[in-house]
């Protein structure tokens, strides 16, 4: 398993792979419910890619493409220290450690890049997720109550944030 860049050649594979993961029903979009064509996906990854204070890696195993992390950095003086980030991991590789090697590289990232604050939010029913975070150094911030909608019902996401003091905006 190796942790990459993604790279625009990427864009095919890495659509199908976020419309699996989005079938866990702990994603923002429903399954079935992308509907990214392949060049959208390419620009979408040459935007991130030539954002200085943005990225994304995957993670690629010889099956293929096995999870994702995305970086969106801050695009003004006061928020440009921090970056939102999603997460995703197809199924078929649960327990692997994967989602732990993307988190740890972009938490590498952002010490080169000088962002001192990580962010996300994750549904609050997603336990396992919330765990990994929490192992991770992520702490929860505050509650977002009914913010999503799920098979009808409301559910909530818990805002979550890592802060690494030693990278100060550069």
């Amino acid at each position: 398993m190796i942790i990459r860049p993604i790279e625009t050649w990427d864009a095919e594979e890495y659509l199908e792979l976020k419309k699996r993961i989005d079938e866990s029903g702990f994603m923002l979009h429903e399954p079935g419910e992308r509907k990214t064509t392949a060049d959208e996906q390419k620009e979408a990854i040459a935007k991130i890619t030539s954002e200085e204070r943005s990225a994304s890696f995957v993670a690629e195993s010889d099956r293929g493409l096995a999870g994702f992390i995305a970086a969106f950095g801050g695009k003004v003086n006061r928020n440009k220290h921090t970056a939102y980030l999603a997460l995703g991991v197809h199924d078929a590789f649960y327990g692997q450690g994967i989602a732990t090697k993307l988190i740890t590289k972009v938490i590498e990232w952002a010490g080169y890049t000088g962002i001192s604050r990580l962010e996300l939010t994750v549904i609050k029913d997603n336990v396992n997720a919330v765990r990994l975070y929490q192992k991770m150094g992520f702490q929860i911030e505050g509650e977002k109550v009914h913010s999503l909608m799920i098979d009808g019902e409301p559910a909530n996401e818990y805002y979550m944030y890592k802060l690494n003091m030693e990278n100060r905006c550069r």
